[in-house]
């Protein structure tokens, strides 16, 4: 049965139950074959987007722009440098005045916070672009590109490899949410978030998922249906980058830890990739490497968040 969604934030996969982290996902499938087929659907014709970037993006702003248009809305790109939020007006304020004029907002930002007190003070539905903690929109499309790559998402092995970043908590709260067991695999003093693993492996309880942290890249691939890596140094951390590339050197993603995998490992990456870094030119292009098709999934994924929830 199809779950109610309209009005619904998006802030962390946490905060979403199975049925819906499920009908999203269905419903992208759908947009998907839409867009493939070229048939029209465009449910949010006068709706309007507001997105709010204080990190810069590649993907999340052109692909929120391209899927409130393909839905038949406008999405309007909100520099912070631009708006009153640079000069002090509060998060509180500026979400009240926004609830005026759109339908719904997206923001990027540093700090989970922010994000927290503009849902909070927000009468239009939130979504999560990125902060620091979570990137739930990017978990999700990776969920959906495993579904759509591996035709199931329940019992399968994901190993993530680097830094327990905003990446690693979504992908272990999305693991938990669909079944898919989730291995993060870092140097000791780099593992995600005590308290968040705690919940993600409370909310595994139902799917049967597992949710574990290791320390051996070798070992932790043996049985990878999906090898996972992203940037070991995220935006706002350049200072710690020479100290970050010593540390997790030994995780990068390459061919001699890919033949520790089976043959029909996938390879992921959530973009940017620092080639040469977390991953080598080689892998990134392997056949096995699917990075590009979750880069396109970003569209149907999120045109099925703003389908659902505006």
């Amino acid at each position: 049965m199809a779950v109610q969604m309209k009005g619904k934030d998006v802030l962390s996969i946490h905060e979403l139950s199975r049925e819906e982290v499920r009908q999203i996902l269905e419903t992208a499938k759908i947009l998907k074959l839409k867009n493939l087929t070229g048939e029209p659907f465009q449910p949010l014709k006068g709706k309007t987007l507001g997105m709010i970037f204080q990190k810069s993006s590649t993907r999340t702003r052109i692909s929120f722009e391209v899927a409130m248009w393909q839905l038949g809305g406008y999405a309007l790109f909100l520099n912070t440098a631009d708006l009153q939020l640079n000069r002090g007006e509060t998060i509180a304020d500026t979400a009240r005045v926004l609830s005026r004029y759109l339908d719904a907002i997206m923001i990027r930002t540093y700090a989970h916070q922010e994000v927290l007190d503009l849902a909070a003070n927000s009468t239009v539905p939130v979504i999560n672009g990125l902060t620091d903690r979570f990137h739930p929109c990017q978990a999700l499309t990776d969920l959906f590109t495993i579904a759509e790559k591996k035709e199931t998402l329940a019992g399968l092995n994901l190993v993530y490899l680097g830094d327990g970043n905003n990446m690693a908590h979504s992908l272990i709260f999305g693991g938990a949410k669909v079944g898919l067991n989730v291995t993060v695999c870092c140097p000791p003093g780099y593992q995600p978030d005590s308290e968040i693993v705690s919940q993600a492996q409370a909310d595994a309880l139902p799917t049967g998922a597992q949710i574990a942290i290791s320390h051996d890249p070798a070992e932790a691939v043996r049985q990878a249906d999906i090898i996972y890596t992203d940037v070991w140094t995220s935006m706002g951390r350049e200072k710690e980058h020479a100290e970050r590339v010593k540390m997790l050197s030994p995780y990068q993603v390459n061919r001699a830890l890919l033949e520790n995998a089976g043959e029909k490992a996938l390879v992921m990456h959530c973009l940017p990739a620092h080639r040469g870094e977390e991953i080598t030119d080689e892998v990134m292009d392997d056949p096995r490497s699917i990075v590009f098709d979750q880069a396109e999934n970003r569209l149907h994924v999120q045109k099925a968040i703003l389908s659902l929830v505006i």
